[in-house]
């Protein structure tokens, strides 16, 4: 029996197979799919926060009002400066990164060493400062109270400057509060950590301080939050006032909505975690440069390919910079 064997032309224009397709290994191929696909679960993140901010854009918080604190300079109002300057660092350790795959492809083993130290040293001091924003922003500076509504009241003096709650409440050393517990028989009306004043210690501090006013979370046309007159402030700590809120959590948040909180801790808590075990990788193919394992193998592919996750997480900080601090 013969057989016809039938040309159709395109022998030859397709990948048929082997472990090089578009020219690049299979780690390096893997490397790429995993980026796509956590660019894409990122997009996600970034997107719902956009659509979140634009339906309470009258009501969400000013970045440059929360994110003013500078470590060891207490007191100075420092709006972005610290943010800005972990952006930095972790832009300088992306060219360290690329100073070292550089270096890699060269078979310079003392520079790769060299390069890929710092760019640990980057990675290490924007997940320390990562953390340090993270308590900062839990603890709070000013206090606030939240209403029956759920919105947040902060205080101001006539000029429009913050006012802690420090500075004009004064505790009622007479009154006791006992915080409910499970253990006591009260698991229906557990609560957390008990503010450091009532909502009646306020009203009483705001009586006696004719300078302080309130301030609401409504943002007005001229892109300020809306200061309340003196009597107005009064009426709503009075009427509406039901919470003292300290600092920041999944549930209250002392500068606005408690929507931002949530969105900040789960993007930068999630970037961070890749920042973190991108550092942690790095370290393993630090000592495997220093142990000489690529340098037998006549190949640093691996820095390379670290490399390409290390800029990932430093493209995806930009555009989480840029919708949490900048936009």
């Amino acid at each position: 029996m013969s057989t016809t064997v039938v040309n159709t032309g395109t022998e030859g224009k397709t990948w048929g197979g082997g472990n090089k397709p578009l020219n690049a290994s299979y780690g390096k191929m893997m490397m790429w799919f995993f980026i796509v696909s956590d660019a894409l679960t990122f997009s996600g993140f970034l997107a719902a926060y956009g659509f979140s901010r634009f339906k309470f854009i009258d009501s969400w918080p000013i970045a440059d009002e929360v994110f003013t604190h500078f470590p060891f300079l207490h007191g100075v109002n420092a709006p972005m400066y610290y943010v800005a300057f972990m952006t930095f660092v972790l832009i300088m350790s992306s060219v360290t990164m690329v100073l070292a795959v550089d270096a890699g492809h060269h078979l310079n083993k003392a520079k790769v060493t060299l390069y890929m130290f710092l760019t640990i040293i980057g990675g290490l001091i924007f997940v320390g400062s990562q953390a340090w924003e993270w308590g900062t922003f839990i603890k709070g500076d000013y206090g606030a109270v939240q209403t029956k509504g759920g919105n947040i009241l902060q205080f101001v003096d006539t000029e429009g400057h913050r006012v802690a709650l420090r500075d004009f409440v004064v505790v009622d050393a007479h009154a006791e509060r006992t915080q409910h517990e499970r253990k006591g028989g009260l698991w229906f009306v557990s609560e957390g950590t008990l503010p450091t004043y009532t909502v009646e210690e306020v009203v009483h501090g705001l009586e006696t301080h004719d300078n302080v006013l309130v301030r609401t979370q409504i943002i007005n046309e001229a892109g300020e939050k809306t200061v309340l007159s003196r009597g107005e402030s009064l009426r709503q700590i009075k009427e509406n006032g039901k919470v003292v809120v300290e600092g920041a959590n999944l549930h209250v948040n002392e500068y606005g909505s408690p929507l931002f909180a949530d969105f900040f801790f789960f993007i930068t808590g999630f970037h961070g975690f890749h920042v973190f075990s991108g550092v942690i990788i790095n370290i393993i193919i630090f000592f495997n440069v220093i142990l000489g394992t690529y340098e037998r193998r006549k190949n640093y592919e691996m820095v390379e390919k670290v490399g390409l996750y290390w800029h990932f997480v430093d493209l995806v900080w930009v555009f989480v910079f840029t919708f949490f601090y900048l936009v």
